[in-house]
């Protein structure tokens, strides 16, 4: 079942960059990023074995418990809210963190990438659609945080995450997306070397990726309904 649905995934992702009105500066490879939040630790040696190399997880206790489990193998992104007080086993169990949201956050990893001489990957999260119980950046924190980037030795800015709000028609996200690739394109002028922009999920990845997301976190329409009845 599993690895039917990677195929119907990988096949939805190859049909919206066919799509696409204009040719994108985030190119046209799209990283398919399995998101295991509320599923087994098992499933993650699946999702291996199916040849996705990219773990995406909410929470860091979660993931912690997992690599426990079953050990760090793949590329492992954070890609739900982190509060600073968790930025120390973020760092440690993170190659990836998406959902840096703050200045403080940004300062809080930075130093705790420090402290453990690595340079933390990080994406900037953007609030571009205003929903106030979605985490991100609005538009004056995130202009002020710009030109303060390169203080930060002990991160390394690889782009932007964008999340949509929900929507009775997915046409809706369309806007949302369009802007986050927008701001992507103004960021790469001034930083050439950035290369992710992480935006859709199971509801609107294709949608995201017309519009120019080359990273997309992708739950449920691989795995199907999640456990919360799962602790960890």
């Amino acid at each position: 079942m599993l690895s039917e649905n990677v195929k119907a995934v990988q096949e939805k992702i190859a049909a919206a960059i066919a799509a696409r009105k204009e040719e994108k500066l985030t190119g046209n490879k799209v990283t398919l990023v399995a998101v295991t939040k509320n599923h087994p630790a098992s499933i993650i040696t699946d999702t291996l074995a199916c040849g996705l190399t990219n773990i995406g997880e909410n929470r860091v206790q979660e993931a912690k418990h997992k690599q426990e489990e079953i050990g760090k193998d793949g590329t492992w992104h954070l890609i739900g809210h982190l509060q600073s007080n968790k930025a120390r086993q973020a760092v440690a169990h993170f190659d990836l963190i998406e959902s840096i949201d703050s200045e403080k956050l940004l300062a809080e990893v930075n130093k705790e990438a420090a402290r453990i001489g690595k340079v933390q990957d990080i994406l900037l999260q953007l609030n571009i659609a205003h929903e106030e119980q979605k985490s991100g950046f609005e538009k004056e924190e995130y202009l002020a945080i710009l030109p303060k980037l390169d203080e930060y030795k002990s991160i390394r800015v690889r782009g932007l995450m964008v999340i949509a709000q929900k929507c009775d028609d997915v046409e809706d996200t369309r806007p949302v997306f369009a802007a986050g690739y927008r701001a992507y394109a103004r960021l790469k002028e001034m930083r050439p070397d950035i290369d992710i922009l992480s935006m859709g999920m199971s509801s609107d990845y294709a949608i995201a990726i017309e519009e120019g997301a080359n990273n997309v976190r992708v739950g449920t329409a691989l795995f199907g309904a999640r456990d919360y009845s799962l602790k960890f």
